[in-house]
């Protein structure tokens, strides 16, 4: 059900590690990433953890780019193999819920696109909480599923087929925008928050990366569509792409505060 959270017994998990890569090269990728780790003020010198680092390229990047240490820290072996064979050497299998590290044991720490598909965000933004120094700064990024609009001739279609993407195929698909919240109850001061938005128009990005085209097909073998009204978003996605009409949006939020 939720691909990312089980990758080590999907049927072909290193194809995890493509889509990760195909995403990091995309420019919009790029830059909110590259906003991430500016947001967690680091210097040279100093320790700091990503959860649910993925392939590891951005720990690789802010140990490269400002001279620091990086320990990342995935629920996938397949995702922990990928990095140490990108360089990272502190790579830790573990639950984001109940991380193995001493409290305030880093100088900062980052969750990218992660929180939407742990199974109890706020267990996982405590453990972030705890493994951070005072005066550190803990930075949240993710996309809200609410803010999704898609271009297509019915738009109570589009809804339908959107709203399941944020309701069923994400635990947390919705969260985003209460990340300020959560840290604030937990403490955290000068809170800051950006929004991104990435806007697609090309059908085959966002289809290769999210596989947009087949939501409307796997919502209606759950029973949450029907089979008619599946076709037909189908038929539509392809009458917009064909008329050079396909856009498809939705709002990242980069999250971040200081541990006190």
């Amino acid at each position: 059900m939720h691909g990312f959270t089980d990758v080590d017994h999907q049927s072909d998990p290193t194809s995890w590690v493509a889509v990760l890569d195909r995403l990091g090269e995309e420019p919009f990728y790029q830059a909110y990433q590259r906003r991430v780790r500016e947001l967690l003020s680091s210097s040279p010198g100093r320790h700091y953890l990503e959860v649910g680092a993925g392939t590891g390229a951005s720990a690789v990047r802010l140990r490269d780019d400002h001279g620091v240490s990086v320990a990342t820290v995935d629920h996938a072996r397949t995702m922990s193999d990928a990095m140490r064979t990108r360089g990272l050497t502190e790579c830790v299998v573990a639950d984001a819920h109940h991380l193995p590290f001493l409290s305030r044991s880093f100088h900062g720490a980052w969750a990218d696109r992660t929180l939407q598909h742990v199974a109890d965000p706020h267990a996982a933004i405590r453990e972030l909480v705890r493994v951070v120094r005072p005066g550190g700064r803990v930075v949240l990024a993710d996309p809200d599923y609410d803010t999704q609009v898609l271009d297509i001739a019915d738009q109570s279609l589009a809804r339908s087929v959107l709203r399941f993407r944020a309701d069923a195929l994400l635990r947390n698909g919705t969260l985003a925008h209460q990340q300020a919240g959560l840290l604030a109850a937990q403490g955290l001061v000068d809170i800051n928050v950006e929004a991104r938005t990435l806007v697609v128009r090309s059908p085959t990005a966002v289809d290769n990366v999210l596989g947009l085209r087949s939501w409307a097909a796997t919502a209606a073998e759950w029973g949450a569509l029907d089979p008619a009204e599946a076709r037909a978003f189908t038929e539509q996605f392809d009458d917009a792409v064909a008329a050079h009409r396909f856009t498809y949006a939705v709002t990242f939020f980069l999250t971040a505060a200081t541990v006190n």
